[in-house]
């Protein structure tokens, strides 16, 4: 499908209140943590007040949180004002439930953590990979222990991931995805709804692609055929809903939010935003009201440093996939691990050796909008002639760069792509 005659609508709504509801998923909230540490990088650059920048550090540290176990030990100090020194890890997660944010989004027995979307940079800092992991994926956890009442939670197996926060919150869940993944994860972030609110207002909507018109009562989703710019409500209704697209599954509505988190991505690096210093101001105020960093993420040489170690990574070198999974024998409401595909993608990614998908790989209900051709050259322009004899180009020894490893059977797609969201079909 191609949008690109069509000019894109913006939409914005009010509150919008529902029954008791279990599990409402909320969005997945990767680039929300990169948004932050973007946000205070270039808003320090820019010399913006002091004051403003110290109210702003201190709402972040009183809000971090410890991820325990020595990990936050782990990374080095960062520079001043310089970018990390190799790769890193970072988790976001997204929770479904706050106690500041009242019954605006339904009454719900607990908080789960709905949303696990894990970034890996690279060492040169050329290349990401953005790994969503469904909610109800049945996996071994590990022990926990919650930080509020010190109660310690025994290991245990064949549980869906989104027990972990109820668990030990935002450092169970980290620990959960470190015992999955093998990796060490040494920065983390939580949001809820209403930081998801909040951040795509800061930054002035996200454009998102749908193939037909869809709504939705249980999200709110209501928007029409082509691209519209959301924020607010309803971009927490399109990263929500479920039921409206693809085949109404949870793996259906993670490519909805890769689409959306590709668009804010590329949304974050256009040259509008980058140099919007009352932009990137609002979006710093935001997340420090509504996003939870670990300790290790908490000083604004941590934030900066890690603004600056992504601000050049190439939107096609920006890989985001779901974790590899299949329908579960014993609940056919829960997926399990695709064990051999999992551990090829993660063993690149412990390798750090970058990899791309294999062509027709978007998620469930997500098609990629063909990318115009490239414009012809004038005819009625020639190239003038010249009388020096043609001569080769000089030898080069310098190594040729070989192309990324395809990784067959993963879905996803890159920060470059733009893709639509179908309807949802039987």
């Amino acid at each position: 499908m191609n949008t690109s005659d069509r000019r894109p609508r913006r939409h914005r709504s009010g509150p919008i209140r529902h029954g008791r509801q279990r599990t409402p998923s909320p969005v997945g909230a990767i680039l929300k943590g990169l948004a932050v540490v973007l946000a205070v990088a270039l808003v320090s650059i820019g010399s913006v007040a002091a004051y403003a920048i110290n109210s702003l550090a201190q709402q972040v540290t009183a809000n971090a949180v410890d991820l325990g176990g020595g990990t936050d030990a782990a990374p080095p100090p960062p520079p001043v004002l310089g970018a990390f020194e190799g790769g890193f890890n970072l988790l976001v997660v997204g929770t479904d439930n706050d106690p500041n944010q009242g019954d605006s989004f339904g009454e719900r027995d607990a908080t789960l953590n709905d949303v696990n979307i894990l970034l890996h940079v690279s060492a040169d800092h050329k290349n990401a990979v953005v790994v969503s992991f469904p909610r109800d994926l049945v996996i071994s956890h590990p022990e926990c222990t919650d930080p509020d009442t010190g109660e310690v939670f025994d290991a245990m197996s064949a549980q869906p991931l989104n027990d972990a926060w109820e668990r030990g919150g935002l450092a169970c869940v980290n620990s959960t995805i470190e015992n999955l993944t093998g990796l060490d994860i040494n920065y983390a972030a939580a949001t809820s709804f209403d930081g998801v609110i909040e951040m795509t207002n800061a930054v002035g909507g996200v454009p998102v692609c749908l193939n037909e018109p869809i709504f939705d009562a249980d999200s709110g989703l209501d928007l029409p055929a082509g691209t519209s710019v959301i924020e607010g409500q309803m971009a927490l209704s399109f990263l929500r809903n479920r039921h409206g697209v693809g085949d109404g599954s949870d793996l259906a509505r993670i490519a909805s939010q890769q689409q959306y988190l590709s668009s804010m991505a590329r949304t974050l690096k256009s040259a509008n935003t980058l140099t919007d210093i009352t932009k990137l101001y609002g979006l710093a105020q935001a997340a420090a009201s509504n996003i939870k960093l670990s300790t290790s993420l908490s000083s604004l040489d941590s934030m900066v440093s890690l603004a600056l170690t992504m601000k050049d990574v190439d939107l096609n070198n920006i890989v985001f996939v779901q974790y590899p999974s299949g329908s579960s024998s014993a609940d056919p409401n829960k997926v399990v691990p695709v064990q051999d595909l999992a551990d090829e993608l993660f063993a690149k990614v412990q390798a750090d050796q970058p990899f791309t998908l294999a062509d027709d790989s978007t998620g469930t209900g997500s098609t990629v909008v063909p990318t115009d051709p490239a414009t012809p050259a004038d005819p009625g322009t020639e190239t003038p002639a010249t009388d020096a004899p043609a001569t080769d180009a000089p030898a080069t020894n310098a190594p040729v760069e070989a192309a990324p490893e395809v990784i067959d059977g993963l879905k996803g797609q890159t920060a470059a792509e733009q893709t639509c969201a179908s309807a949802f079909s039987d």
